[in-house]
């Protein structure tokens, strides 16, 4: 699938989870080689991702000599050496409340949580899957986080009574698979024109980006600033949220591993993603321009 390329892309950009690392949430030595190549080449390699910044200070040493990356799923860009916010949007505080009033009126057994730049709040019966954050974070109402601090840039939400195990994220069986759709169908219905919904592959977990804000248009942004064209673009991913980033970029890639949604759609396919199927498509493109 695809063709045979010459020259290579000056801005790469990945998803992370299920795309650049391995399942264990790790970037593999063949990889961090592959990537350390690229930024020696002058290919300027950019992390676009649905994590928060607190899940990427552990990458640090991997993005380069820019420092930068696209995170909360478009919503902001991070210099990680640093800890600054770059680059922000957010949702108006009214939209949100739009949003999370529909939610609790439709949905109210539904757990709400708020990501900003500078961190987190929960409901107070959102579960706490991340035993090292302050508890005063579950103590109330995420609406009542308003005002109080800088724009949310994305919703959570999920309902406690169709939460998977652990472990069960990418493959999971065919009724939890069923009770996810009909939660992410009444949570679209739910918060109508305030917000979109963004899949980036966690098991019944519903997550709302502000309108107009995605991968594709963070992406775009940043090439603009290096005054590179998408054509000059290659992008990775492996689930719907990754799709307007590949279909923005000169040439979209799907690993092995996608979403059937985004293997349909991707100019390529690569190996799986604990094959180091991006880190090996793109050694075979350095190793060509060296030839």
């Amino acid at each position: 699938m695809g063709r045979a390329l010459t020259r290579l892309p000056r801005v790469v950009a990945t998803d992370l989870d299920g795309t650049l690392l391995r399942s264990d949430g790790q970037v593999s030595d063949r990889t961090r080689q592959v990537l350390a190549d690229l930024d020696a080449a002058g290919v300027e390699v950019v992390f676009v991702t649905a994590r928060p910044p607190r899940w990427l200070t552990h990458l640090a040493d991997t993005v380069g000599g820019h420092g930068r990356v696209i995170c909360i799923g478009g919503a902001c860009v991070l210099d990680l050496a640093s800890g600054e916010t770059l680059d922000t949007c957010g949702f108006d505080d009214d939209a949100v409340r739009a949003a999370v009033a529909g939610i609790r009126a439709a949905l109210p057994h539904a757990a709400l949580a708020f990501e900003r730049p500078d961190g987190v709040a929960f409901d107070p019966m959102y579960p706490n899957r991340e035993p090292a954050l302050d508890p005063d974070l579950w103590s109330v109402p995420v609406e009542d986080t308003l005002g109080a601090r800088g724009p949310v840039s994305k919703i959570l939400a999920l309902d406690p009574a169709h939460i998977p195990p652990p472990g069960i994220l990418l493959d999971p069986p065919e009724e939890i698979r069923l009770a996810q759709e009909q939660f992410f169908t009444a949570v679209r219905a739910a918060v109508g024109e305030h917000a979109q919904l963004a899949y980036s592959g966690a098991v019944g977990l519903a997550e709302l980006m502000p309108p107009g804000v995605d991968k594709a248009a963070a992406l775009a942004r940043w090439c603009a600033r290096l005054g590179v064209d998408a054509a000059d673009v290659w992008a990775f991913g492996d689930m719907p949220n990754d799709l307007p980033m590949l279909t923005w970029a000169g040439r979209g890639i799907a690993v092995a591993n996608a979403h059937e949604d985004v293997l349909a759609c991707a100019d390529a396919v690569v190996g799986h993603h604990d094959a180091d199927g991006v880190a090996e498509e793109l050694a075979t493109a350095l190793a060509r321009t060296l030839v």
